[in-house]
């Protein structure tokens, strides 16, 4: 099973020189990561990740509250390129599941990624109203559960397990907290992974030695203590 890789970022500088790396198969965007890139217009900044990344997968999030507002700009960033994934939440802030709007626009052909799924409970409400034809994506917060105390894995065998038999469907790991999340994510079925630029990078640099890892870890001690001129 190979696990594609997203790079989660929504900084121009920074998609231009990740949609150059082969590892990185498409990008997710969220409104907090575009407040913090600096976009001031929603849709022109999306446009200007869109000319830089034209082939692979991008998913633009709604940040309206209510159903119809969320339906309008859903279908509004649909429109913005046929590699664009609509990105919803499961629920809206007070909590009200957002299963009318998931329903229609998958009706409708639009390619959803359903955002801020944390349990195989949301993943099976999902399943139960969608078609087996139009693309899906499933996107449970591994990281966030776990900061919280909670084992996420449990709930992401369960949630592989019931996507099954959708073709369509694909379930991906967010929140990533360390490099080895790939590896879990990896080992569970998962087929996609959405990652920040700083854990690729170390996604790439897999297969150092603990023997390398040991002379490293001493060697940055070591140049530290000679920088700060310690003595006892």
């Amino acid at each position: 099973m190979k696990t594609k890789i997203f790079c989660d970022i929504a900084e121009v500088d920074t998609i231009k020189k990740f949609n150059k790396k082969k590892i990185v198969k498409g990008f997710t965007t969220n409104p907090s990561l575009m407040r913090k890139a600096g976009a001031k217009d929603y849709k022109l900044y999306s446009k200007k990740i869109l000319k830089i990344c034209k082939n692979k997968p991008v998913s633009f999030e709604v940040f309206a509250d209510e159903y119809n507002e969320m339906k309008k700009q859903a279908i509004e960033i649909n429109k913005w390129g046929k590699n664009v994934f609509v990105k919803v939440p499961i629920a809206n802030s007070k909590g009200k599941f957002m299963g009318k709007i998931i329903k229609e626009l998958n009706k409708e052909n639009i390619k959803i990624n359903i955002t801020a799924v944390y349990t195989s409970k949301q993943t099976k409400k999902i399943l139960k109203l969608i078609n087996k034809k139009t693309k899906v994506i499933i996107s449970i917060f591994a990281g966030r559960a776990a900061d919280t105390g909670k084992d996420p894995l449990p709930e992401f065998k369960k949630s592989i397990s019931l996507a099954k038999k959708y073709k369509n469907v694909e379930i991906l790991w967010a929140s990533v907290r360390e490099p080895y999340n790939y590896l879990q994510a990896k080992q569970l079925g998962c087929q996609i992974i959405t990652v920040p630029p700083a854990i690729i990078e170390k996604i790439e640099n897999f297969g150092k030695t603990f023997d390398q890892l040991t002379k490293e870890t001493v060697r940055a001690f070591l140049k530290d203590s000679i920088k700060s001129k310690f003595k006892i």
